[in-house]
């Protein structure tokens, strides 16, 4: 029997205060297999009520535009903090599950990394679960990483 052997892993992270854990699992485990690491994060739109205002569209497109700055440079903290100069980062827009599905299946990664943040059942319900729905629909190793919070 053989074993696949890792060399690309993708870590999704969202832009919250426990995605330093998942970053730190998920860059522990493509070190210990000498994997390449992608740090990738999704904005997903939620649904906007456009106004007939001009501006009001103009400054939906500076609050996406300052999100996204926001973002690329939280990614380039995180790369910074493990000091790796070969750790990609990238950026999507896009519904977070689908598009973590797409964008691995494109880049041909090998594991996906990913936090689960243990919502209550009924949230969980009305929300939905990124990871969950990752796991339902990939055929690429996923590895979840609990980030719920101890009291």
């Amino acid at each position: 029997m053989t074993t696949a052997k890792i060399k690309k892993v993708l870590i999704a992270l969202d832009y919250d205060e426990t995605s330093q854990k998942v970053a730190e699992q998920g860059f522990a485990m493509a070190k210990a297999m000498n994997a390449q690491t992608i740090l990738f994060h999704v904005i997903s739109e939620q649904p906007v009520y456009y106004s007939t205002y001009t501006s009001m569209r103009e400054l939906r497109v500076d609050i996406m535009g300052d999100l996204e700055k926001s973002i690329r440079a939280f990614l380039e903290k995180v790369k910074k903090h493990f000091g790796d100069d070969s750790i990609k980062t990238m950026l999507e827009f896009g519904e977070i599950a689908p598009t973590i599905l797409t964008v691995s299946k494109e880049l041909g990664v090998d594991a996906i990394v990913m936090g689960s943040h243990s919502r209550k059942w009924l949230e969980d319900i009305i929300m939905g679960s990124e990871a969950k729905a990752v796991l339902n629909k990939t055929t690429i190793p996923l590895f979840i990483v609990p980030t719920k919070q101890t009291k």
